[in-house]
């Protein structure tokens, strides 16, 4: 199939009040071809809580118009001659949140030589609302189809349905590369801060890596349920809970910070580590700083860190993770033409806990 085959379609913004679901479906103009590109004919796109920032500029202005969805899986229609990870046309693949980094170009960075391209250090193009080296604009997958450049495609492994994987290409690996970076494992007590799109792939892939214990945290006793039926061991609500800083003091190995909100009591949520433990942030804020609880730092000698997405060898090991243990998230599938109403539907928290376009072809 040659690129004169199809079009380049989906819901693109237009402005900030493409948040509210004005999103309008127009053709767009891919990045020009490179021989080091894979086309993808877009079965299925997760919505990610970044497409709803990036809508409506929550992380600083989105070059408009922008098409998001960087959770991406479909059929690889259209491969380069300089392709080198083994992807074919008729594959199954998948792309998540990053485009390109220098990679492959004249003295690429440290990161780059090192598999660490999420942390590239001289270029990070977007999926979406990104530029690549050669000038061209990303587009993601809230679209018919897909161009990027195929070393930031995976193969999805057979025994992982489409539905699945997508959301696990942003979401999932969010979580699964900072458990695995950590230690998550046998003998580890983890902590999850927030059960929600992110917080849900947390305790999945915490238990697939074999933690003894998993804690979900959350405000409201409201998913106390659902957390334990996802494979969590201990549910806290810590507006209903009461004395649950002191009850869980010096309890954990490691905590994922899934929520993106500066009003967090991040010294009690330190306070439930052991002396050495790690506290990793995966939320980005839009409302402002988090305060750094320099003294439970010192008094403990914990760790506070971040983390960013997976690079490509995370999303293969990850998607084989899943695959073997049969995880199943919890993913409601909604066609691609009711992208807009699925967003709004996110916005008001009620996905459970995430929401996949179909486009019906």
């Amino acid at each position: 199939m040659s690129s004169q085959d199809y079009k380049f379609e989906g819901w693109l913004a237009e402005d900030a009040s493409a948040a509210n679901g004005t999103m309008k479906w127009k053709e767009f103009e891919p990045k020009e071809w490179e021989e080091t590109d894979v086309d993808i004919k877009v079965t299925h796109c997760g919505i990610c809580g970044s497409d709803l920032h990036t809508l409506r500029s929550g992380w600083g202005p989105t070059d408009y118009p922008c098409c998001v969805g960087h959770e991406i899986v479909g059929i690889a229609v259209r491969v380069g001659s300089k392709v080198q990870n083994g992807i074919k046309v008729g594959d199954r693949v998948g792309v998540g949140a990053q485009g390109e980094s220098c990679l492959g170009r004249k003295g690429h960075c440290e990161e780059c030589a090192s598999g660490n391209e999420r942390y590239c250090g001289k270029h990070f193009a977007g999926t979406y609302n990104g530029t690549f080296l050669n000038g061209g604009k990303s587009y993601g997958g809230y679209a018919l189809y897909n161009r990027s450049p195929a070393h930031f495609a995976v193969k999805i492994p057979d025994g992982l349905s489409s539905a699945a994987a997508a959301p696990m290409l942003c979401g999932g690996a969010t979580t699964y590369t900072p458990l695995k970076e950590y230690g998550c494992g046998p003998g580890k007590s983890i902590g999850v801060i927030g059960v929600g799109g992110l917080g849900h792939f947390a305790i999945l892939f915490a238990k697939a890596l074999g933690a003894d214990k998993v804690v979900a945290v959350s405000r409201k006793a409201n998913k106390r349920e659902d957390a334990l039926k996802l494979g969590a061991d201990v549910y806290v609500a810590t507006d209903d809970d009461e004395n649950w800083a002191q009850e869980h003091d010096r309890s954990l190995d490691l905590i994922v910070s899934t929520v993106s909100s500066s009003k967090m009591p991040l010294a009690q949520y330190v306070s439930l580590l052991k002396v050495g433990g790690t506290f990793v942030q995966l939320g980005n804020p839009e409302d402002g700083a988090l305060t750094i609880p320099a003294h439970i730092l010192i008094m403990r000698g914990v760790k506070l860190g971040g983390s960013l997405i997976g690079s490509p060898h995370d999303l293969r090991e990850m998607l084989q993770l899943a695959a073997d243990k049969q995880l199943k998230p919890w993913v409601e599938e909604r066609p691609m033409k009711d992208a807009n109403q699925a967003i709004q539907d996110m916005t008001d928290g009620k996905a459970r806990y995430r929401y996949v376009l179909v486009n019906d072809w």
